[in-house]
């Protein structure tokens, strides 16, 4: 039977990647993202390039409670992921003390929250299975503090904290759970930059490391795995 995997965010970057590679081995595709354009290209170049695979592509804002369940739930018409990879997420730069009305309450949303209530979605069903990978994407930026993070910083933070505390409870249940910690990867979010292209990871390396940790045998996690640029942070 074929295996699957669910990547939130799945249309660029770092999501996209990791799309690319499981689908390279074969997985079953659930995907999201707020672009409904982005996923009718990335759903018929995947089923061109693949096409013994399923990709399920759905539009989904899943800073909203409510479209994480809704698109939980068209999931589950389809199967329970084998992988989950929480990797929606959204950077905007500031300080605590004086950024914009609103940014805590957007990046909590979109980069914890979504990820708390997606894998509450199918835990449950998991710990059944007895099996499962849970990924979620952090940062650097959770590690160490720098200027001008704010909530981008506390967010990820949180999810670091959130992720140790998940893998505790799904030891005795077989299921894996691994904190992806990149530093600067060649996404959007750098765009316009002016840097060169190899002083960034590129978002396929982050891709072959998940892909590396998801492949070791029953017995073993990667808990975390911190990714930086061979020249340091940016």
């Amino acid at each position: 039977m074929r295996k699957s995997i669910l990547v939130t965010g799945g249309t660029k970057g770092i999501g996209r990647a990791i799309v690319q590679r499981f689908a390279q081995e074969g997985f079953d595709i659930f995907t999201c993202a707020r672009s409904e354009q982005d996923l009718l290209t990335l759903k018929a170049q995947l089923e061109s390039d693949f096409p013994e695979i399923k990709v399920i592509a759905h539009p989904a804002d899943l800073s909203k409670r409510e479209e994480v369940q809704r698109f939980a739930a068209l999931v589950r018409q389809v199967g329970l992921p084998d992988v989950m990879v929480n990797n929606t997420g959204i950077f905007l730069p500031g300080a605590i003390h004086d950024e914009p009305e609103g940014n805590f309450e957007f990046m909590m949303a979109t980069n914890l929250f979504s990820a708390y209530y997606l894998i509450r979605e199918f835990v449950k069903e998991m710990i059944t299975r007895r099996s499962g990978h849970i990924f979620s994407m952090g940062s650097i930026a959770g590690l160490t503090a720098y200027p001008n993070g704010g909530s981008y910083a506390v967010s990820k933070w949180a999810m670091l904290g959130m992720t140790k505390c998940l893998r505790e409870e799904l030891k005795p249940h077989q299921i894996k759970v691994t904190s992806i910690l990149p530093g600067a990867t060649f996404t959007d979010s750098w765009a316009g930059v002016d840097l060169p292209i190899d002083r960034f990871i590129k978002a396929e390396d982050v891709a072959e490391s998940v892909w590396g940790a998801y492949n070791l045998s029953p017995q073993t996690v990667v808990e975390e795995l911190i990714i930086r640029p061979q020249l340091g942070d940016i």
